[in-house]
């Protein structure tokens, strides 16, 4: 295992705001947080990172697991010069930032873990998905992913971004796609969530069959200071699918956090 490299977009949003980092779903880049980021960088200095071959980042060459993808944004948060940071990830970005929380505390402010779980799917399942992409490509996942990601509507609202969100699975790199499904087969922080001192909003999309919401209660019932939040007409995807709703529920949580901490 080694920790990989990956890539962080420049900083949009206020000089002298909180930074609020942003982390993607499996087969996505940072244009699923798109439409939801304008929201956010009028009170944030926002910044989203890539997964391994996807978007930006370099590809993978040699496995990782989750916890050192967390190390990796750690990282290049610190490279940038930030010593704290709010966090908002989907599926393995959101699996991604409950390691950031228990691996980097210092760093972590507040987190909002979205579609995502302590633990997801079955290894079995991710390997074997893993071995198709090996044999077939990301294109082979192109119908299915679809049908997983979005909620009934979702593409006749967003056709120009649903469609540019399978193209970003198409253009993934076949292996590093491959190794962040074997990193996921190895995810299971449930017995450690109780070691969270950050508070964490646990949200999941209304119509999620991957993450639904016995998982964001999961979450959120085990960390020491847990909510969650609904988003209604949304799957996988909520930034993408539902930005509004998805931007005013962070907004509402990190206020709420700060308030709390003055």
């Amino acid at each position: 295992m080694t920790v990989p490299r990956i890539a962080l977009t420049a900083a949009i949003g206020p000089a002298d705001a909180p930074l609020l980092v942003l982390g993607p779903s499996l087969g996505t880049s940072s244009i699923l947080w798109e439409q939801a980021a304008p929201a956010l960088t009028e009170h944030y200095r926002v910044r989203a990172w890539d997964l391994p071959g996807h978007g930006a980042s370099p590809a993978a060459t040699a496995p990782f697991s989750v916890a050192e993808l967390a190390d990796a944004v750690a990282a290049a948060v610190r490279a940038g010069g930030d010593e704290t940071l709010l966090y908002a990830g989907v599926s393995l970005g959101g699996a991604t930032g409950l390691e950031l929380a228990l691996r980097h505390p210092d760093l972590v402010t507040a987190a909002a873990i979205l579609a995502s779980g302590a633990q997801l799917g079955s290894p079995e399942a991710w390997l074997e998905r893993a071995a198709q992409v090996r044999r077939q490509s990301t294109s082979s996942l192109i119908s299915a992913s679809a049908g997983r990601w979005f909620a009934p509507g979702s593409v006749e609202r967003e056709p120009g971004l649903t469609g540019r969100l399978l193209h970003a699975l198409q253009g993934a790199d076949d292996e590093s796609y491959a190794l962040c499904c074997e990193a996921l087969a190895g995810l299971d922080v449930r017995e450690r969530l109780g070691e969270i001192s950050a508070p964490v909003l646990a949200v999941w999309g209304e119509f999620d069959q991957v993450a639904p919401e016995a998982k964001a209660r999961e979450i959120a019932g085990g960390v020491q200071h847990g909510a969650t939040a609904r988003i209604p007409d949304a799957a996988h995807l909520p930034p993408a699918e539902q930005p509004g709703a998805t931007a005013d529920e962070l907004l509402a949580f990190f206020t709420h956090t700060r308030e709390a901490r003055a």
